[in-house]
This record gives structure tokens, C-alpha cells and sequence, in this order.
């Protein structure tokens, strides 16, 4: 198995913020991408799919009870047309937070890539 961290890029009020490169995404299975230390209701994903023809779903995993006590609802599957870029989030915790701290998601294909945003307090 094959954890890939995410890293946050902050937001700051009343500035710019320079948008990353992003994380190429990895495909799911026993591999996944995680968030440490997520503050998930300040957080939101972008994906991109920079495929030309097929579609992807981004998965983000239902979190484990404690302390997502609403995790038996299940993941959340969202489809990314080819050549698009969707926004994700933000989070409920109690839905996705995993027991380590982290929120974990993955790809059905690599043919993209996956910011991590957080917003700053007083935003959410």
C-alpha cells in the first residue's frame, strides 16, 4: 500500500495566492492520498483531469467511527469530465474525518492533478 500526502496551500484574506502545481493523483485500491491534520470544514479539493477523453471519479473515503459518526453514509464519489477541473468540499467531519487526523481519497486514473485548500478561520 501507497499513502500520498497532500499538502495544504493556505488561503490568506485580502491577498493573492499563488495556485501549486498539485499532486498527481493516485489510483485507488489499496493505494490512497491523504490531508494530515485535516481541518475539514476549511478545506476544500481541486482536481483537474487532464485526460482528453475519459471521464474520472474522485473518491473521498468515509471516515472511521470515532470520530465520523456519520461515516456509515458512505464515500463520496464525484465525476470529473476529461479536460475539466471540479472543486470539492469543504468537509464535514463527521462524515470523513479519518481517526488519524487525515482525510483520505484517491482516482480512478492518473491523469490529473489535486490541490488542497484551506481557508483562512472566519471564512467557513
Amino acid at each position: 500500500m501507497t499513502v500520498t500526502d497532500v499538502a495544504y496551500t493556505a488561503l490568506a484574506k485580502n491577498t493573492g495566492t499563488l495556485v501549486p502545481a498539485g499532486t498527481t493523483l493516485v489510483v485507488g485500491a489499496t493505494d490512497y492520498m491523504r490531508v494530515v491534520n485535516a481541518a475539514p470544514e476549511r478545506m476544500f479539493l481541486e482536481v483537474s483531469n487532464t485526460d482528453d477523453d475519459t471521464n474520472l471519479t474522485f473518491t473521498v473515503l468515509a471516515g472511521d467511527y470515532p470520530p465520523a459518526l456519520r461515516a456509515g453514509q458512505g464515500n463520496l464519489a464525484v465525476t470529473v469530465a476529461f479536460g475539466t477541473s471540479q472543486m470539492i468540499g469543504p468537509f464535514e467531519s463527521d462524515k470523513y474525518l479519518q481517526s488519524d487526523g487525515a482525510i483520505h481519497f484517491y482516482s480512478s486514473t492518473i491523469t490529473g492533478k489535486v490541490i488542497a485548500w484551506k481557508l483562512p478561520r472566519g471564512s467557513a
